[in-house]
């Protein structure tokens, strides 16, 4: 048998079923394997306790404290972070195995991610190379815990970047990516109430279509297809969308005074 890697994977799961156990395959090389499950009511944390006897649950309060917690139960110097909807690729294995092995110089290292919509590679309108800070010391890196979705990650230079790639199956299908707007606009529009952000009218117009623009057209979205054109209208609703929401907010705030 080989020997396993000296790294932490760590995972975040909620009502993953149908995809984790192929994620927990695409990582059973490393020593650790962490999963921190938000009280799935499926057959998530059975098909977790397959791979590993380090299965958590929490929950989530928001991403970047969740995140954080998962990373401070790790045992290993080096944590790689990947989703349940994430595959990590037989390359990204042996480029990973090999830095651990030589010996990195970095405190971190970006990840390059094929996103795909359904079991289509989605290649134009900035949907890739989206690398992420996804491989890191323990110690060294933290994300944001006060934002409601898309919380920053903070890490001391130097940082590096690695080739190979990590398969994201960001969308299942069309339904689910207007699901997924639906969710994160909710949070995006809490954290605008909260910082209590000016916006106006004009302004989101000109961000939505803005956003349509850079996917479709300057980032080559059209490419794609009909894919391109749904994922560079979903971009500009996501501004719209999160305007709308948070105009109710605060109109209904003004209601309850």
């Amino acid at each position: 048998m080989s020997q396993k890697a000296p790294l932490s994977v760590v995972i975040i799961a909620k009502n993953e079923e149908s995809r984790l156990r192929e994620c927990l395959k695409s990582v059973d090389w490393a020593d650790e394997i962490i999963v921190l499950d938000d009280f799935s009511t499926d057959n998530t944390v059975a098909i977790a306790k397959e791979f590993t006897d380090k299965v958590f649950q929490r929950a989530m309060e928001n991403e970047g404290k969740h995140r954080n917690y998962a990373y401070s139960l790790a045992k290993h110097e080096w944590v790689f972070s990947i989703d349940a909807d994430e595959r990590a690729t037989p390359e990204l294995k042996e480029e990973i195995t090999a830095l651990l092995k030589a010996g990195p110089d970095c405190n971190g290292y970006t990840i390059p991610r094929k996103n795909f919509m359904g079991n289509v590679w989605v290649r134009y309108g900035g949907m890739y190379p989206s690398a992420q800070l996804r491989l890191f010391r323990r110690d060294a890196f933290k994300y944001d815990e006060l934002a409601e979705v898309h919380p920053q990650a903070y890490m001391k230079d130097p940082r590096g970047a690695l080739k190979s790639d990590v398969l994201h199956y960001t969308y299942r299908d069309f339904t689910d990516a207007i699901a997924k707007l639906d969710r994160q606009t909710d949070l995006e529009a809490r954290k605008w109430f909260r910082e209590k952000r000016k916006v106006g009218t004009f302004s989101i117009l000109r961000k939505s279509i803005d956003r349509f623009w850079r996917s479709y057209f300057v980032k080559k979205g059209h490419k794609d297809g009909v894919i391109g054109l749904f994922l560079a209208v979903n971009s500009g609703m996501y501004q719209f969308l999160t305007f709308a929401k948070y105009w109710e907010m605060k109109r209904d705030s003004l209601v309850k005074k």
